[in-house]
């Protein structure tokens, strides 16, 4: 009897090893809440003040001010947690690439190497939610 690592078939029956099922809704529920609170966050400020994370270089590439750079961010943060919860074996890579180019930008300022490291475990997070996806054909 062939399984396969999200969902086993027994017979003509469909079984989902469970603890695979919880990794993978957990996952997906994190990375879809998360983005979207953090980008609505890029608005508020409620949590931190956002621009001090983002390195100069940024708005001499994309003249603006780093406050309109953020909102930009939060935007497209928002979009990501909505990619994630609709298609999350797209969006989980979209969350991916995004925490890789804050992980640069940290890198960049030379400052919250941190910050930089707990992005990227999310990053592994983003990348171990794609593989569970693609293994559910979400």
């Amino acid at each position: 009897m062939k399984t396969s690592a999200l969902t086993g078939t027994a017979g003509s029956q469909t079984v989902a090893p469970e603890p695979t099922r919880q990794a993978f809704l957990l996952l997906r529920t994190v990375f879809t809440v998360a983005p979207i609170l953090f980008g609505l966050d890029k608005f508020a400020n409620l949590l931190t003040d956002w621009t001090t994370y983002l390195a100069p270089v940024a708005t001499s590439v994309i003249p603006v001010s780093a406050q309109t750079f953020m909102y930009a961010v939060g935007i497209i943060e928002i979009l990501a947690g909505i990619l994630v919860a609709v298609r999350p074996r797209i969006g989980s890579l979209v969350v991916a690439a995004w925490l890789v180019g804050i992980i640069v930008n940290l890198l960049i300022l030379g400052n919250f190497y941190d910050v930089a490291l707990r992005d990227f475990g999310l990053f592994v997070g983003a990348v171990a939610l794609n593989r569970l996806a693609t293994a559910a054909g979400k």
